[in-house]
């Protein structure tokens, strides 16, 4: 009976019987040292890449410890059965400085089940390189890759590219590829991270973007980090279905990026039903776009709902399709946008000209966007300096075709300088049941409400606007 039950816990219980802690201690461990003891701890990144582990392993740095190198591991977990990296003892995260070695610094390649957390991670080559890095998630001909979790990490110091046709790079990259085999993450999640100092994103995506080879990932959650000093995409997902982005804070992008040169705050791309909801993002300064929030082309059932948009160079919201590539593979249209709940204050001061001249709206809506909802939203526009634009809409036709069954309802504007509303030849839209602090130029009010004779109390909209957030921090 003894040998009987032996035998079933060496075969039905041997993953877990197997499950090891590993130390890593940059100071005091040896690389000749079994590793499974604090005593005995392992010392380098190296030999932790050359091992394979199991399900329920864990691999523990030592706090205050300094490495160098990327740090690469293998093998998977299993649900329920994660491989964890965190830090052990007492003092500041483990840093890894990847130095530029590679063009990332910790990769997750081809593996699942995964929690990384509490390290302190840089990638900071002697000359900016594009793609470069901090983390790199890739799933490459493999199939699914289950739960990833990045959690509590600070990233900063990637030197990649300002230039987005160069490549960029990114503090955490995620990209699943393949034409053999079709990849995508199930249950990633992105949580708890301090971003900072990174060019030229914040975390991106790549992904299955065309139509025929559709293979979204599922699952996908970026929940309370806080991105600042990066100067270009604060968050990007691409080829997601149902990805959450949520309680994020987004602040102080540097003015870095190259004339012309695109970006955003907090948008989806070729990413169906994301929900956007409890961010704040605000001091976004790219040459070109710069808004706080995005509803990008070859994206259906986008949701961006109580956010907070603050002291963003190119306005509050974009919202866009190209036309010269709409009804393609690539792009089936930007479709059932909705966006609620969300106030926004002293957005689209750009002080300067950009290529298209001076241009920062509120709202900039263009392109063959379709059956957009604005509604129930606060929008607050304090005098803006002299020669920057003072547009509330723009529409136009990115492309050649333009926006198409466009609502705005109940929403509120308030506005301290005269503005406008443009929206060119577009009939296929409509303004009611909202608020304007006073008359707008060019533009027919009726059906909605004008307070002519209200002044711009800064203070009691600011406390409005409090009172809003107030009542839309839901999420924890």
């Amino acid at each position: 009976m003894r040998i009987l039950l032996l035998a079933y816990l060496l075969v039905f219980g041997g993953q877990s019987a197997l499950a090891a802690t590993y130390y890593v201690n940059a100071e005091k461990g040896n690389d000749a040292n079994t590793g499974q003891s604090k005593n005995k701890a392992w010392k380098s990144i190296y030999h932790v890449n050359q091992q394979t582990f199991q399900p329920g392993d864990k691999i523990l740095f030592k706090a205050g410890s300094v490495f160098t190198g990327s740090l690469m591991p293998k093998g998977s977990g299993k649900k329920g059965q994660s491989i964890v990296i965190d830090s052990y003892g007492k003092g500041p995260k483990p840093k890894i400085h990847g130095q530029g070695w590679r063009p990332h610094a910790l990769l997750l390649r081809n593996v699942e089940y995964w929690e990384v957390n509490n390290l302190f991670i840089t990638n900071h080559g002697k000359k900016a390189q594009a793609r470069r890095t901090g983390v790199t998630i890739e799933a490459n001909n493999i199939g699914e890759m289950h739960h990833i979790v990045l959690n509590k990490l600070i990233i900063g110091h990637v030197n990649g590219s300002l230039k987005k046709k160069e490549g960029g790079g990114a503090a955490i990259l995620v990209r699943n590829t393949g034409d053999k085999v079709p990849s995508r993450f199930i249950d990633l999640q992105i949580t708890n991270n301090y971003i900072h100092n990174s060019s030229r994103n914040g975390i991106g995506f790549g992904g299955y973007s065309n139509r025929k080879n559709w293979y979204p990932s599922l699952g996908v959650v970026i929940r309370g980090n806080v991105i600042e000093k990066v100067p270009g995409d604060g968050i990007v997902v691409i080829g997601t279905d149902g990805a959450l982005i949520e309680g994020n804070i987004l602040r102080d992008f540097p003015d870095t990026l190259p004339e012309g040169d695109a970006a955003a705050g907090i948008w989806p791309w070729s990413a169906d039903n994301t929900v956007i909801q409890y961010n704040e993002v605000s001091g976004h300064k790219a040459k070109w776009d710069g808004q706080g929030f995005d509803a990008d082309w070859n994206s259906i059932g986008t949701i961006i709902q109580h956010n907070y948009s603050h002291d963003n160079y190119g306005g509050f919201l974009l919202i866009c399709n190209n036309g010269k590539k709409y009804k393609q593979d690539i792009n089936i249209g930007t479709v059932r946008t909705i966006v609620r709940g969300n106030v926004s204050v002293n957005d689209g001061i750009r002080p300067y000209p950009t290529h298209a001249g001076v241009f920062s709206p509120t709202f900039h809506l263009t392109g063959p966007i379709e059956d957009t909802q604005i509604y129930d939203n606060l929008i607050i526009i304090p005098k803006k300096p002299e020669n920057v634009d003072n547009t509330l809409v723009e529409m136009d036709n990115w492309g050649g075709p333009w926006p198409i069954n466009t609502l705005f309802e109940n929403n509120e504007f308030h506005f301290e300088d005269d503005t406008q509303i443009k929206l060119k030849n577009i009939k296929d839209v409509l303004f009611k049941k909202n608020l304007f602090s006073k008359p707008v130029t060019n533009f027919d009010t009726a059906g909605n409400t004008v307070a002519e004779k209200t002044p711009f109390d800064l203070p009691q909209l600011m406390r409005l606007a409090q009172q809003k957030l107030d009542e839309n921090k839901t999420y924890e």
